[in-house]
C-alpha cells in the first residue's frame, strides 16, 4: 500500500474545541433575561389595555355593552279621531295584526315570500303594495305583507314561525273613514311616509316624532291638522338576546295620542248636500255667516280615503287619476269658475256705494247692449231674455237678472274701482280657511291683465284693458274665476251686514290624553264700511228673486223668508249666438250657480251651489239650496228630484 493510499484510508482528523461553561451560562442568562423583559413588556402591554379598558374607557364600553343588550323600540301612538259638531265619529284609529318582513334579515325574499303564501292567503295587491312600499322606504326595518290578520291567522303561522326568521306578527293601528266616501274632500287621507316626507320632516325638525310612524296626512284636515292628530311617538326599552330576539322589558314611555278634532260640519246636512248633486259634478258650500263656521262643504264626485290607507293599488288610482270627472278635485276649494249673474248683487252694492248709481235709476231694456268695434262696426251684447225686460231699476235687475242694467254699468265704472270694492268680500283672493292647497281664483283689473300676459311671447296690445272686458266682467263672465267656497263667503259676509269672518272646519280640538277641550273661537276678518240703505236694497232685491223672481218656482211654499241669486256662467263664448242648451253637448253647457241666505232677517246659514253644466241656475242649484235650508232651519228632509229639463227657466 503506497503512502497515498494510505493516507486515504486514514480516518480525516477532527478538531475538537475545549467548552467553555463560563461563556454558555452567560448566553442562557442573557436569553432568558431577553425573554423575560419581552414578556414583561408584553404583559404591560395587556395590562395598559386592560386599564384602558377596564377604568379609563369603563363608561364607553359600559353604555355600548348595555345598547347591545337593550334594544329601544319606538312605539307609534294612536292617532286623533275626527267627529262632526254633533260627535259623530268620521274618522278613526284602530288596532289589527299584520304580518310583517324584515328584508335586510331574510336571505332569499322571494323563496320567503312564496312560502308564507302557502301558510296564509296572500294576494297579488298586497305583493304589489309591499314592493312598493320597498321602493318607497329608507328604513327596512319592518314591512307589512299582510294587514288584518285574523285570529286563525295568526295563531297558525306562530305555529310555524321559527321557518321564517325576519317574519313577524304586530299589533299596528289602522286609519278607518266610517263614512266612506261622505266628506271625503273635507277629511282628505293618510298614506305611507314616502321620501319627500321624510325631507320634510327632517327640515322640519319632525322627523324623530315619526320613528314609530308609518303613515302621514296627505290632504284635507289630515293633512292641515297634522301635528295635532299625530300624537307624539313613546319608546320601549327591551332586553334582547344575541339574536336579537325580545326577552323582557325593562322600561315603557308611553306614546302620547293624538289629539281630537270636533268639525264644525253637520254631518246630516253633509250627506244631504252630497246627495242633493246626485249624479251631477258640483260644489256645495254652506255657512254659519255669524262666525265662519262651514256647516257643509260638498265636493262630487267624492273618492273613498279608506282605499289610500293601506296603499291605494294601481287599478283604483288610475280609475280616480284619469276620470274626466276628477273625482280628486276639491271643488270647493280648488275649482274655479265664472260666477255669471251671482256676481250682480255685489256689482249693484259698489254701484251703491259709489255713487255710479242711484236705486231709482231706471231704463228701458232693449235686450242687448252695444259697443262700437270701429270702422264703424258695433258688437252686440245680448240679453238673455229677447226683446229685453222693459223699463229696468235696480231691483229688477236683481229679481229679473238682467244683462243689459249691468253691461251699461260696467261701461260707466272703473274695472280697478270694481276690483277694489269686490276684494272686500274676498272674492279671486284666499279666503283663509284652515284647509291647504285653496286656490285664489281671478279678480280682474288692469294690474292683473299685465302681469298675467307679462310673457315676451304676448303683445302690448294683450296686456291692455279693454271696454269689451269690462262689459264681460260685468255680467260674471270674462277673466273672473271664483271658488265655490268665495262665494259662499262672500254671500254670509253679505248677509252680515258686512262683517265678515274667516271660513274654517274645526270647532275644537280635544287633548287626546285629558280630554279636556279647547274652543277655537270665531276670527273676525273685517268690518266693511257699508250703509244699512245700500245694504237694505240689496237683500231685498234678493228675497224678491225667491218671492218673485228668477228662483220663486223653487221656493214656493217654503215655511221661512230666504234670499239667493240665481246664475249662469258660460263654459264657452257664443260669439253674440242666443244660447240653446239642447243644441250643445252636455259637456259645454253653461254651470249653474245659486247663492242665497236664510232666514232673509236673522240669517243662520248661507249657501253657495254649483252645477257643472247645470244649465240655469234656478232649475239646477237652486233646488239644493231649498234642501239645505228645508232640513237645517225646519228640519224637513227631502232630496230634490231630477232637474226639469224644460228650457223655459230665466237665468
Amino acid at each position: 500500500m503506497s503512502r497515498r493510499d494510505f493516507r486515504r484510508w486514514l480516518p480525516r482528523r477532527h478538531h475538537y474545541e475545549i467548552r467553555n461553561p463560563a461563556r454558555e451560562l452567560f448566553l442562557f442568562r442573557k436569553r432568558l433575561w431577553l425573554t423575560g423583559l419581552a414578556m414583561l413588556l408584553v404583559f404591560g402591554v395587556l395590562l395598559g389595555r386592560f386599564f384602558y379598558l377596564q377604568v379609563t374607557s369603563y363608561q364607553q364600553y359600559r353604555t355600548q355593552a348595555e345598547n347591545n343588550r337593550i334594544a329601544v323600540v319606538p312605539v307609534g301612538p294612536s292617532r286623533g279621531t275626527i267627529s262632526d259638531r254633533n260627535g259623530a265619529v268620521l274618522a278613526q284609529s284602530f288596532s289589527a295584526y299584520t304580518l310583517e318582513l324584515t328584508p335586510s334579515r331574510i336571505d332569499d325574499l322571494d323563496t320567503t315570500l312564496a312560502q308564507l303564501g302557502e301558510l296564509i292567503e296572500i294576494t297579488p295587491r298586497d305583493l304589489r303594495r309591499f314592493h312598493r312600499a320597498m321602493e318607497e322606504s329608507r328604513n327596512f326595518d319592518s314591512l307589512p305583507l299582510r294587514t288584518k290578520l285574523n285570529d286563525e291567522e295568526v295563531a297558525r303561522f306562530a305555529v310555524y314561525k321559527y321557518r321564517f326568521p325576519g317574519v313577524d306578527i304586530r299589533a299596528r293601528l289602522y286609519r278607518q273613514y266610517p263614512e266612506g266616501e261622505i266628506a271625503s274632500h273635507i277629511l282628505g287621507y293618510i298614506g305611507r311616509i314616502n321620501d319627500r316626507d321624510v325631507d320634510r320632516l327632517t327640515d322640519s325638525g319632525d322627523i324623530l316624532n315619526y320613528k314609530g310612524t308609518d303613515h302621514i296626512g296627505k290632504t284635507g284636515i289630515e293633512l292641515s291638522y297634522e301635528d295635532a292628530l299625530h300624537g307624539v311617538v313613546g319608546f320601549d326599552e327591551v332586553e334582547v338576546d344575541a339574536l336579537g330576539r325580545a326577552v323582557r322589558s325593562l322600561a315603557r314611555v308611553p306614546p302620547i295620542p293624538g289629539d281630537h278634532l270636533q268639525l264644525t260640519i253637520d254631518l246630516r246636512l253633509q250627506q244631504l248636500a252630497e246627495q242633493s248633486l246626485g249624479n251631477s259634478n258640483g260644489a256645495v258650500v254652506a255657512i254659519d255667516p255669524n262666525n265662519g263656521e262651514i256647516l257643509a262643504m260638498a265636493s262630487m264626485p267624492g273618492f273613498d280615503p279608506n282605499l289610500f290607507v293601506e296603499g291605494i293599488d294601481s287599478a283604483n288610482w288610475d280609475r280616480l287619476n284619469t276620470s274626466p270627472d276628477k273625482p280628486l278635485l276639491n271643488r270647493p276649494l280648488r275649482g274655479t269658475y265664472p260666477p255669471g249673474s251671482t256676481i250682480k248683487p255685489f256689482l249693484a252694492l259698489a254701484a251703491l256705494t259709489s255713487g255710479k248709481r242711484t236705486v231709482d235709476y231706471a231704463f228701458n231694456d232693449p235686450g242687448y247692449f252695444e259697443l262700437p268695434s270701429g270702422a264703424g262696426t258695433t258688437y252686440r251684447f245680448r240679453d238673455d231674455k229677447a226683446g229685453g225686460h222693459g223699463r229696468v231699476d235696480m231691483n229688477k235687475s236683481i229679481v229679473e237678472s238682467c244683462d243689459t242694467y249691468y253691461y251699461v254699468l260696467a261701461s260707466e265704472t272703473d274695472i280697478d274701482d270694481t276690483a277694489r270694492f269686490l276684494s272686500q268680500f274676498d272674492l279671486g283672493q284666499k279666503t283663509g280657511i284652515d284647509l291647504e292647497g285653496e286656490a285664489t281664483g281671478v279678480l280682474p283689473s288692469r294690474a292683473w291683465k299685465r302681469e298675467r300676459f307679462s310673457g315676451s311671447r304676448y303683445k302690448d296690445e294683450h296686456r291692455r284693458w279693454y271696454l269689451g272686458d269690462s262689459i264681460s266682467a260685468g255680467i260674471g263672465q270674462g277673466y273672473n274665476s271664483f271658488t265655490p267656497l268665495q262665494l259662499a263667503h262672500a254671500v254670509a259676509t253679505l248677509a252680515n251686514n258686512g262683517v265678515s269672518y274667516r271660513p274654517h272646519l274645526v270647532k275644537r280640538i280635544i287633548d287626546g290624553t285629558t280630554g279636556k277641550a279647547k274652543e277655537l273661537p270665531p276670527e273676525e276678518v273685517r268690518r266693511l264700511d257699508l250703509k244699512p240703505p245700500h245694504l237694505a236694497t240689496i237683500k231685498k232685491a234678493m228675497v224678491e228673486v225667491n218671492r218673485e223672481g228668477t228662483a220663486a218656482r223653487i221656493f214656493k211654499g217654503a215655511p221661512y223668508t230666504s234670499a239667493g241669486k240665481t246664475g249662469t256662467a258660460q263654459v264657452f263664448s257664443l260669439r253674440g249666438e242666443r244660447y240653446v242648451e239642447s243644441q250643445i253637448k252636455s259637456h259645454l253647457r253653461d254651470h249653474a250657480w245659486y247663492i242665497a241666505y236664510a232666514p232673509a232677517d236673522k240669517p243662520a246659514i248661507a249657501v253657495a251651489v254649483l252645477v257643472e253644466n247645470g244649465g240655469f241656475g234656478a232649475r239646477a242649484a237652486a233646488p239644493v239650496a231649498r234642501a239645505l235650508f228645508d232640513d237645517y232651519l225646519t228640519g224637513a228632509r227631502h232630496v230634490p228630484p231630477p232637474s226639469d229639463d224644460s228650457e223655459d227657466w230665466e237665468e
